[in-house]
């Protein structure tokens, strides 16, 4: 058997049996081989170590087709002579080669295993040339359903744009599609119609113009970049910018914005270098110093893209204008440019090695929501907000998912996941350790891509707090814990309840107007209080029951 199918097979079993007491790893997904051949680091991937892209593409919005190619440099990690590339149908590769020799290109599904005729090194740098076209899945409901926006403007001109995280970019370019592997740099080359311009990440490099009315935009990127976070956005914009002194000293910030929204977009994007100063503060330097940082106008909600992030929240506060918390806090702020801006940290610096870590990036941006409003309004805002945002946790299953199969968790790594964040930074119960905690894992895991074990080691090394069974009781199960408790008099009796074996987080009571820190177990503790009654912190999230 090998190793894909066992782990679709391992993955099924897993799911069959692993319904202990505490509620671990609650999962009942099954998943093929294709989920395998996407999710998993396969020996056609694991040999080979991206060094550069250059996607070199031409897209006709009239027909929604594109047609180029995608030059793959990598370094030999171990001799080998099959090489998987990613391509989702109905894109088709039209040829595969290597120093201008084509190969043998066999595929199963979205998988395509390339073999090389040349000896291949270990150390040595090769490259190899996908050529492809097709019309790409047009997205159902970008970003969460994406791929290819096609649409219009008000005046009539095409507004184009790629959206697709989870789904994988090998929806609409070749590449290899794990997020395990980063490319170190990357160049991307867009052929559109004159009157329209193209938006990618990274700096502009140069624009050439050709004979049959058509454009070609260049773009570089000198940072390692994931592949979702790679994108093209197609309109007729207008561009204006402002330079920010930051962390790592001149920045530019410069905002692509369709042709009759520029008056309302110079208001509207002030929340730009707010955002930037905040985040520097809580997060560290801003991780592309050298590509810029961008906002896109597109023609959906918005996403993370690294240093072009998207933006459609229709130039309102909040979310659509709405507020997520209820609170009145999430109309300080544009939650798309807050929140997918805040990806610059956790998403495109730190990423995810495998999307069942997805939490990774939705936890701490969602996190970074409140934060924001700490830094401007007070503690006392960001609490609001965060504890707010409860409302939206569904607990309908873990946050992580199962590896190896592309399999994201729940939703819940958004609003649950944030305030499990909260809830540490209560026991840590020092706000400049706290940020020095979120700096250092900006700084110490730059550029990488990491696992949910490293985050949470980092974390409880840092703290110098044991959070093992606070990230497994919030990260692998359902379960919110209760914290029971009888008043005897002047005594309080209490423990957890609904809780991973062995659950011990401290936790905060008020009683008589005071604070008082308790540890509680499973088991039955007693502690005098000399009050009738008390309520728990609202800082942690737990429910009560009094007995």
């Amino acid at each position: 058997m090998n190793r894909s199918s066992f782990t679709v097979l391992f993955c099924t079993l897993f799911s069959l049996f692993s319904f202990g007491q505490s509620g671990l790893f609650q999962h009942t997904e099954t998943f093929t081989r294709q989920d395998s051949l996407r999710g998993s680091i396969t020996p056609e991937r694991v040999w080979w170590d991206l060094t550069y892209y250059h996607l070199d593409i031409s897209v006709d919005p009239d027909k929604r087709f594109i047609k180029g190619n995608n030059e793959i440099k990598y370094k030999v990690l171990k001799p080998s002579s099959t090489l998987q590339v990613d391509l989702q149908e109905p894109m088709k590769i039209t040829k595969v080669t290597q120093n201008g020799k084509e190969l043998i290109v066999r595929s199963e599904g979205n998988a395509h295993f390339v073999k090389l005729e040349e000896k291949q090194l270990k150390d040595k740098e090769y490259s190899i040339v996908v050529h492809y076209e097709g019309f790409p899945r047009v997205a159902k409901n970008a970003p969460w359903d994406g791929g290819f926006s096609w649409r219009k403007d008000g005046n009539g001109n095409h507004f184009v744009a790629t959206s697709c995280q989870g789904l994988g970019a090998s929806v609409w370019w070749p590449n290899k599609d794990h997020m395990y592997d980063e490319v170190e740099s990357m160049d991307i080359s867009v052929r559109v119609p004159s009157n329209l311009m193209n938006i990618s990440n990274g700096r502009l490099q140069k624009v050439d113009k050709h004979d049959d009315n058509t454009t070609t935009y260049h773009w570089g990127v000198k940072n390692p970049i994931n592949n979702y976070g790679v994108n093209v956005n197609i309109g007729d914009y207008v561009h204006f910018g402002e330079k920010y002194n930051g962390e790592g000293g001149e920045l530019d910030l410069d905002y692509y914005v369709l042709r009759d929204n520029l008056e309302k977009a110079k208001v509207h994007f002030k929340d730009a270098p707010k955002m930037m100063k905040a985040f520097e503060h809580w997060f560290g330097k801003y991780p592309f110093y050298e590509d810029s940082f961008k906002l896109v106008e597109v023609p959906y909600l918005g996403m993370e893209h690294q240093s072009s992030v998207t933006y459609g929240n229709k130039y309102m506060k909040g979310y659509l204008g709405g507020d997520l918390s209820r609170t009145g806090w999430g109309l300080k702020f544009d939650f798309i440019i807050i929140h997918e801006a805040g990806h610059e940290w956790f998403a495109n610096n730190i990423t995810n090695k495998d999307i069942a870590d997805m939490w990774i990036h939705e936890s701490f941006t969602a996190y970074s929501e409140n934060l924001f409003l700490d830094y401007y309004y007070g503690k006392e805002a960001s609490a609001d907000y965060v504890i707010g945002t409860r409302r939206s946790i569904a607990n309908d299953r873990p946050i992580i998912g199962q590896y190896d199969v592309n399999s994201e968790g729940s939703g819940d790594m958004y609003y649950k996941g944030a305030n499990m964040l909260h809830i540490i930074r209560q026991l840590v119960n020092d706000d400049e350790k706290w940020r020095s905690i979120l700096r250092g894992l900006n700084k110490d895991f730059y550029h990488t891509t990491v696992s949910t074990k490293e985050i949470e080691d980092y974390i409880i090394k840092k703290s110098k707090i044991d959070l093992t069974k606070v990230f497994d009781q919030y990260l692998r199960t359902i379960k919110i814990p209760v914290f029971e408790y009888k008043i005897e008099g002047e005594k309080l009796k209490y423990r957890w309840n609904n809780v991973v074996e062995g659950f011990n987080m401290p936790v905060t009571i008020i009683a008589n107007n005071k604070e008082i820190c308790l540890k509680p177990t499973e088991n039955w503790k007693t502690k005098k209080i000399g009050s009738k009654e008390i309520k728990v912190d609202r800082n942690f999230y737990v429910k009560s029951k009094k007995m």
